[in-house]
Protein backbone atom coordinates (compact mmCIF):
# COMPACT_ATOMS: atom_id res chain seq x y z
CA UNK A 1 0.00 0.00 0.00
CA UNK A 2 2.78 2.44 0.93
CA UNK A 3 4.49 1.59 -2.70
CA UNK A 4 1.23 2.66 -4.16
CA UNK A 5 0.77 5.52 -2.16
CA UNK A 6 4.46 6.70 -3.41
CA UNK A 7 3.67 6.09 -6.85
CA UNK A 8 0.05 8.08 -6.92
CA UNK A 9 2.27 11.06 -4.95
CA UNK A 10 5.23 10.80 -7.47
CA UNK A 11 2.46 10.98 -10.20
CA UNK A 12 0.44 14.13 -8.93
CA UNK A 13 2.93 15.69 -8.38
CA UNK A 14 4.71 15.79 -11.87
CA UNK A 15 0.96 16.72 -13.47
CA UNK A 16 0.98 19.60 -10.97
CA UNK A 17 3.86 20.77 -12.40
CA UNK A 18 3.46 19.83 -15.76
CA UNK A 19 -0.14 22.34 -15.62
CA UNK A 20 0.95 25.55 -17.56
CA UNK A 21 -2.85 26.60 -17.16
CA UNK A 22 -5.06 27.47 -14.44
CA UNK A 23 -7.43 25.22 -16.33
CA UNK A 24 -5.28 22.22 -16.98
CA UNK A 25 -4.28 22.45 -12.84
CA UNK A 26 -7.87 22.34 -11.92
CA UNK A 27 -8.22 19.40 -13.52
CA UNK A 28 -5.58 17.58 -12.08
CA UNK A 29 -7.87 19.00 -8.44
CA UNK A 30 -10.69 17.70 -9.51
CA UNK A 31 -9.05 14.05 -10.82
CA UNK A 32 -7.25 14.22 -6.82
CA UNK A 33 -9.29 15.73 -4.73
CA UNK A 34 -12.83 15.72 -6.18
CA UNK A 35 -15.81 13.99 -5.21
CA UNK A 36 -14.78 11.22 -7.36
CA UNK A 37 -10.54 11.75 -7.11
CA UNK A 38 -8.04 9.06 -6.53
CA UNK A 39 -7.04 10.52 -3.14
CA UNK A 40 -10.69 10.92 -1.86
CA UNK A 41 -11.12 7.30 -3.21
CA UNK A 42 -8.28 6.55 -0.53
CA UNK A 43 -9.51 8.54 2.35
CA UNK A 44 -13.62 6.46 1.65
CA UNK A 45 -11.71 3.31 2.54
CA UNK A 46 -10.39 3.91 5.69
CA UNK A 47 -14.08 3.07 6.96
CA UNK A 48 -13.97 -0.80 6.11
CA UNK A 49 -10.47 -0.94 7.41
CA UNK A 50 -9.82 -2.52 10.50
CA UNK A 51 -8.31 -0.17 13.64
CA UNK A 52 -4.68 -1.83 12.89
CA UNK A 53 -4.75 -1.21 9.41
CA UNK A 54 -6.35 2.48 10.07
CA UNK A 55 -3.62 3.28 12.18
CA UNK A 56 -1.02 2.40 9.83
CA UNK A 57 -2.91 3.49 6.30
CA UNK A 58 -4.55 6.68 7.87
CA UNK A 59 -1.38 8.99 8.27
CA UNK A 60 0.21 7.79 5.08
CA UNK A 61 -3.39 8.26 3.49
CA UNK A 62 -3.95 12.11 4.96
CA UNK A 63 -0.22 12.49 4.83
CA UNK A 64 -0.65 12.21 0.93
CA UNK A 65 -3.64 14.34 0.29
CA UNK A 66 -1.97 17.02 2.60
CA UNK A 67 1.36 17.15 -0.07
CA UNK A 68 -0.69 17.37 -2.75
CA UNK A 69 -3.19 20.43 -1.69
CA UNK A 70 0.05 22.02 -0.61
CA UNK A 71 1.38 21.45 -4.42
CA UNK A 72 -1.80 22.29 -6.10
CA UNK A 73 -1.98 26.20 -4.18
CA UNK A 74 1.63 26.46 -4.50
CA UNK A 75 1.64 26.11 -8.56
CA UNK A 76 -1.96 28.18 -8.64
CA UNK A 77 -0.02 30.99 -7.05
CA UNK A 78 2.78 30.95 -9.43
CA UNK A 79 0.46 30.49 -12.65
CA UNK A 80 -1.44 33.27 -11.47
CA UNK A 81 1.66 36.00 -10.87
CA UNK A 82 2.84 34.36 -13.88
CA UNK A 83 -0.43 35.61 -15.89
CA UNK A 84 -0.23 39.04 -14.19
CA UNK A 85 3.26 39.58 -14.88
CA UNK A 86 2.13 38.53 -18.76
CA UNK A 87 -0.45 41.30 -18.66
CA UNK A 88 1.56 44.09 -17.28
CA UNK A 89 4.23 43.89 -19.50
CA UNK A 90 1.70 44.19 -22.42
CA UNK A 91 -0.08 46.77 -21.06
CA UNK A 92 0.43 50.47 -21.11
CA UNK A 93 -0.57 53.88 -19.72
CA UNK A 94 -0.67 56.70 -21.41
CA UNK A 95 0.02 59.53 -19.00
CA UNK A 96 -1.63 62.43 -21.31
CA UNK A 97 -4.55 61.51 -21.14
CA UNK A 98 -6.79 63.48 -19.02
CA UNK A 99 -8.39 62.19 -16.03
CA UNK A 100 -11.46 60.48 -15.57
CA UNK A 101 -14.19 63.48 -14.42
CA UNK A 102 -15.46 62.96 -10.90
CA UNK A 103 -19.39 61.75 -10.60
CA UNK A 104 -20.58 65.36 -9.85
CA UNK A 105 -23.60 65.53 -6.63
CA UNK A 106 -26.76 66.99 -8.01
CA UNK A 107 -28.74 69.84 -5.72
CA UNK A 108 -31.80 68.15 -4.10
CA UNK A 109 -34.99 69.28 -5.43
CA UNK A 110 -36.13 71.12 -2.12
CA UNK A 111 -32.95 72.93 -2.03
CA UNK A 112 -32.75 74.49 -5.56
CA UNK A 113 -36.53 75.23 -5.23
CA UNK A 114 -35.87 77.34 -1.80
CA UNK A 115 -33.08 79.08 -3.32
CA UNK A 116 -35.54 80.26 -6.09
CA UNK A 117 -37.84 81.13 -3.46
CA UNK A 118 -35.35 83.10 -1.54
CA UNK A 119 -33.99 84.93 -5.25
CA UNK A 120 -37.57 85.78 -6.51
CA UNK A 121 -38.48 87.44 -2.74
CA UNK A 122 -35.06 89.22 -3.12
CA UNK A 123 -36.25 91.13 -5.59
CA UNK A 124 -39.54 92.07 -4.25
CA UNK A 125 -37.65 93.28 -0.88
CA UNK A 126 -38.32 90.28 1.41
CA UNK A 127 -35.10 88.93 3.35
CA UNK A 128 -34.97 85.15 4.69
CA UNK A 129 -35.90 84.66 8.66
CA UNK A 130 -34.76 81.19 10.32
CA UNK A 131 -35.88 80.38 13.47
CA UNK A 132 -35.63 76.86 15.70
CA UNK A 133 -37.08 74.12 15.11
CA UNK A 134 -37.78 72.61 17.94
CA UNK A 135 -40.34 75.20 19.10
CA UNK A 136 -42.30 76.13 22.58
CA UNK A 137 -45.88 76.09 22.71
CA UNK A 138 -46.28 79.31 23.43
CA UNK A 139 -44.66 80.86 19.81
CA UNK A 140 -45.95 77.96 18.02
CA UNK A 141 -49.43 77.90 19.03
CA UNK A 142 -50.17 80.50 21.71
CA UNK A 143 -49.11 83.77 20.33
CA UNK A 144 -51.29 82.47 16.78
CA UNK A 145 -54.54 83.17 18.48
CA UNK A 146 -54.40 79.47 19.10
CA UNK A 147 -54.57 79.23 23.26
CA UNK A 148 -54.35 75.65 24.32
CA UNK A 149 -58.66 75.25 24.34
CA UNK A 150 -58.54 77.11 20.85
CA UNK A 151 -60.31 74.00 18.13
CA UNK A 152 -57.62 75.33 15.23
CA UNK A 153 -55.09 73.09 17.51
CA UNK A 154 -57.22 69.45 16.14
CA UNK A 155 -55.97 70.52 12.71
CA UNK A 156 -52.64 70.26 13.57
CA UNK A 157 -51.05 66.15 14.62
CA UNK A 158 -48.25 67.56 16.92
CA UNK A 159 -45.15 65.82 18.13
CA UNK A 160 -44.59 67.14 21.70
CA UNK A 161 -41.20 66.71 23.07
CA UNK A 162 -40.76 65.02 27.27
CA UNK A 163 -39.56 67.74 29.46
CA UNK A 164 -38.80 68.50 33.16
CA UNK A 165 -42.48 69.72 34.24
CA UNK A 166 -42.93 72.71 36.13
CA UNK A 167 -46.12 74.19 35.42
CA UNK A 168 -49.04 72.34 33.72
CA UNK A 169 -47.06 69.33 32.45
CA UNK A 170 -44.64 71.91 30.69
CA UNK A 171 -42.22 74.30 31.49
CA UNK A 172 -41.43 78.16 31.76
CA UNK A 173 -39.88 80.31 28.73
CA UNK A 174 -37.78 83.48 28.86
CA UNK A 175 -41.00 85.57 29.49
CA UNK A 176 -42.09 83.51 32.44
CA UNK A 177 -45.09 81.41 30.55
CA UNK A 178 -45.67 77.86 31.14
CA UNK A 179 -45.44 76.08 27.90
CA UNK A 180 -44.10 72.83 26.18
CA UNK A 181 -41.83 71.73 23.85
CA UNK A 182 -42.69 70.48 20.55
CA UNK A 183 -41.45 70.01 16.73
CA UNK A 184 -42.76 73.06 14.47
CA UNK A 185 -45.74 72.45 13.34
CA UNK A 186 -45.16 75.34 10.43
CA UNK A 187 -43.00 78.29 10.13
CA UNK A 188 -45.53 80.65 11.49
CA UNK A 189 -43.37 80.63 14.81
CA UNK A 190 -40.68 82.29 12.72
CA UNK A 191 -43.01 85.22 12.03
CA UNK A 192 -43.62 85.29 15.99
CA UNK A 193 -40.14 86.17 16.86
CA UNK A 194 -39.48 88.16 14.05
CA UNK A 195 -41.71 90.64 15.02
CA UNK A 196 -41.02 90.65 19.14
CA UNK A 197 -37.31 91.42 17.61
CA UNK A 198 -37.18 94.05 15.27
CA UNK A 199 -39.75 96.78 14.59
CA UNK A 200 -41.82 97.26 11.18
CA UNK A 201 -41.62 97.59 8.44
CA UNK A 202 -41.59 93.21 8.06
CA UNK A 203 -41.27 92.04 4.93
CA UNK A 204 -39.72 88.07 5.34
CA UNK A 205 -40.27 84.55 4.19
CA UNK A 206 -39.52 81.70 6.35
CA UNK A 207 -38.32 78.58 4.33
CA UNK A 208 -38.00 75.65 6.53
CA UNK A 209 -38.48 72.20 8.25
CA UNK A 210 -41.63 71.48 9.54
CA UNK A 211 -43.10 68.26 11.48
CA UNK A 212 -46.74 66.71 11.77
CA UNK A 213 -47.57 63.35 12.40
CA UNK A 214 -48.95 61.94 8.78
CA UNK A 215 -47.77 60.38 5.78
CA UNK A 216 -49.50 58.85 2.16
CA UNK A 217 -48.51 59.58 -0.91
CA UNK A 218 -48.78 63.80 -0.65
CA UNK A 219 -48.09 63.79 2.97
CA UNK A 220 -45.19 63.10 5.22
CA UNK A 221 -43.72 63.58 8.97
CA UNK A 222 -41.03 65.87 8.40
CA UNK A 223 -41.70 68.33 5.19
CA UNK A 224 -40.62 71.62 4.02
CA UNK A 225 -42.84 74.98 3.98
CA UNK A 226 -42.34 78.60 3.34
CA UNK A 227 -44.10 81.23 5.00
CA UNK A 228 -44.28 85.08 3.74
CA UNK A 229 -45.16 88.03 6.47
CA UNK A 230 -45.50 92.01 5.58
CA UNK A 231 -45.82 94.02 8.44
CA UNK A 232 -46.44 98.03 7.69
CA UNK A 233 -48.91 101.19 7.47
CA UNK A 234 -51.61 100.63 5.44
CA UNK A 235 -51.21 97.66 4.09
CA UNK A 236 -54.78 95.65 2.15
CA UNK A 237 -55.55 92.60 0.39
CA UNK A 238 -54.53 93.63 -2.70
CA UNK A 239 -51.16 93.94 -1.51
CA UNK A 240 -51.22 90.21 -0.77
CA UNK A 241 -53.02 89.57 -4.21
CA UNK A 242 -50.53 91.43 -6.21
CA UNK A 243 -47.42 89.64 -4.31
CA UNK A 244 -48.78 86.09 -4.91
CA UNK A 245 -49.58 86.86 -8.38
CA UNK A 246 -46.21 88.10 -8.61
CA UNK A 247 -44.80 85.24 -7.06
CA UNK A 248 -46.44 82.64 -8.65
CA UNK A 249 -45.71 83.88 -12.24
CA UNK A 250 -42.19 84.12 -11.44
CA UNK A 251 -41.60 80.97 -10.25
CA UNK A 252 -43.51 79.20 -12.58
CA UNK A 253 -42.39 81.31 -15.44
CA UNK A 254 -45.72 81.56 -16.86
CA UNK A 255 -47.52 85.28 -17.76
CA UNK A 256 -50.68 83.22 -17.74
CA UNK A 257 -50.82 82.59 -14.54
CA UNK A 258 -54.52 83.22 -12.86
CA UNK A 259 -55.90 83.25 -8.64
CA UNK A 260 -58.90 82.65 -7.20
CA UNK A 261 -58.53 83.24 -3.67
CA UNK A 262 -62.01 81.71 -1.83
CA UNK A 263 -62.61 82.71 2.01
CA UNK A 264 -61.32 80.15 4.49
CA UNK A 265 -60.46 80.14 8.06
CA UNK A 266 -56.73 79.90 9.84
CA UNK A 267 -56.80 81.37 13.59
CA UNK A 268 -54.15 83.75 12.97
CA UNK A 269 -55.30 85.32 10.02
CA UNK A 270 -58.43 87.52 9.52
CA UNK A 271 -59.80 87.12 7.14
CA UNK A 272 -58.19 84.31 5.27
CA UNK A 273 -58.49 83.06 2.15
CA UNK A 274 -57.34 79.25 0.24
CA UNK A 275 -55.33 80.76 -2.58
CA UNK A 276 -56.36 78.31 -5.88
CA UNK A 277 -54.15 78.32 -9.03
CA UNK A 278 -55.69 77.87 -12.61
CA UNK A 279 -53.57 74.79 -14.71
CA UNK A 280 -54.52 73.18 -18.24
CA UNK A 281 -54.36 69.86 -19.02
CA UNK A 282 -51.32 68.73 -21.38
CA UNK A 283 -50.54 65.00 -22.32
CA UNK A 284 -53.05 64.21 -19.55
CA UNK A 285 -51.31 65.61 -16.71
CA UNK A 286 -51.88 69.17 -15.22
CA UNK A 287 -49.74 72.01 -15.90
CA UNK A 288 -49.74 75.09 -14.27
CA UNK A 289 -51.17 77.97 -16.08
CA UNK A 290 -54.45 78.89 -17.77
CA UNK A 291 -57.67 78.28 -16.41
CA UNK A 292 -59.00 74.71 -17.36
CA UNK A 293 -59.52 73.49 -13.97
CA UNK A 294 -58.09 75.22 -10.20
CA UNK A 295 -55.88 73.97 -8.21
CA UNK A 296 -55.36 75.19 -4.55
CA UNK A 297 -51.53 76.05 -3.99
CA UNK A 298 -51.58 77.93 -0.30
CA UNK A 299 -52.86 79.68 2.48
CA UNK A 300 -53.14 83.32 3.32
CA UNK A 301 -54.85 86.04 4.81
CA UNK A 302 -54.66 89.70 6.63
CA UNK A 303 -52.97 88.85 10.39
CA UNK A 304 -55.00 88.86 12.89
CA UNK A 305 -54.65 91.58 15.14
CA UNK A 306 -54.20 89.28 18.32
CA UNK A 307 -51.46 88.27 16.74
CA UNK A 308 -49.99 91.96 15.96
CA UNK A 309 -50.97 92.45 19.68
CA UNK A 310 -49.14 88.98 20.95
CA UNK A 311 -45.89 90.36 19.15
CA UNK A 312 -46.36 94.05 21.36
CA UNK A 313 -47.46 95.95 18.18
CA UNK A 314 -50.72 98.04 17.76
CA UNK A 315 -52.75 96.56 15.14
CA UNK A 316 -54.67 100.26 15.02
CA UNK A 317 -51.17 101.54 13.46
CA UNK A 318 -49.68 98.31 11.81
CA UNK A 319 -51.28 96.05 9.48
CA UNK A 320 -50.14 93.05 7.76
CA UNK A 321 -50.82 90.04 5.30
CA UNK A 322 -49.35 86.77 5.59
CA UNK A 323 -49.00 83.10 3.19
CA UNK A 324 -48.07 80.13 3.48
CA UNK A 325 -47.33 76.65 0.95
CA UNK A 326 -45.69 73.64 0.99
CA UNK A 327 -42.16 73.92 -1.15
CA UNK A 328 -41.95 70.25 -1.46
CA UNK A 329 -45.48 70.53 -3.15
CA UNK A 330 -44.13 73.42 -5.53
CA UNK A 331 -41.71 71.04 -6.20
CA UNK A 332 -44.00 68.19 -7.61
CA UNK A 333 -46.34 71.00 -9.76
CA UNK A 334 -43.59 72.53 -11.02
CA UNK A 335 -40.90 69.71 -11.89
CA UNK A 336 -43.43 66.60 -12.44
CA UNK A 337 -42.78 64.72 -8.98
CA UNK A 338 -46.08 62.73 -8.17
CA UNK A 339 -45.00 61.34 -4.67
CA UNK A 340 -43.99 63.12 -2.10
CA UNK A 341 -42.25 60.20 -0.07
CA UNK A 342 -39.59 59.95 -2.95
CA UNK A 343 -37.96 63.16 -1.75
CA UNK A 344 -36.95 61.27 1.61
CA UNK A 345 -36.04 58.18 0.34
CA UNK A 346 -32.65 58.75 -0.93
CA UNK A 347 -32.96 56.71 -4.39
CA UNK A 348 -29.57 57.54 -5.96
CA UNK A 349 -31.93 57.22 -9.66
CA UNK A 350 -33.93 59.71 -8.37
CA UNK A 351 -31.61 62.17 -7.30
CA UNK A 352 -29.94 61.74 -10.75
CA UNK A 353 -33.03 62.14 -12.63
CA UNK A 354 -34.20 64.88 -10.55
CA UNK A 355 -31.58 66.97 -9.10
CA UNK A 356 -29.74 69.88 -10.26
CA UNK A 357 -26.32 70.93 -11.16
CA UNK A 358 -24.36 72.29 -8.60
CA UNK A 359 -23.83 75.52 -10.60
CA UNK A 360 -27.15 75.63 -11.44
CA UNK A 361 -28.07 78.89 -9.58
CA UNK A 362 -31.16 80.10 -10.35
CA UNK A 363 -31.64 83.79 -11.26
CA UNK A 364 -34.59 85.98 -12.31
CA UNK A 365 -32.86 86.79 -15.33
CA UNK A 366 -31.51 83.65 -16.50
CA UNK A 367 -34.65 81.98 -15.51
CA UNK A 368 -35.10 80.49 -11.70
CA UNK A 369 -35.88 76.77 -12.74
CA UNK A 370 -33.02 77.15 -16.02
Amino acid sequence: MTTELDQLRAHLLVAIEAATALDALDTVRVDALGKQGRITGLLKTLGKMTPEERQLQGPAIHGLRESVTEAIATRKAALEKAALDTRLAAETLDMTLPVDAVAPGTVHPVSQVMDELAEIFADLGFAVATGPEIEDDWHNFTALNIPESHPARAMHDTFYCEEPSTAGGGFADSAGRATRMLLRTHTSPVQIRTMLEQKPPIRIIAPGRTYRSDSDATHTPMFHQVEGLVIDKGITLGHLKWTLETFLKAFFERDDIVLRLRPSYFPFTEPSAEVDVGFSMVKGKRVIGGAEGWMEVLGSGMVHPKVIAACGLDPNEWQGFAFGCGIDRLAMLKYGMDDLRAFFDGDIRWLKHYGFAALDVPTLSGGVGA
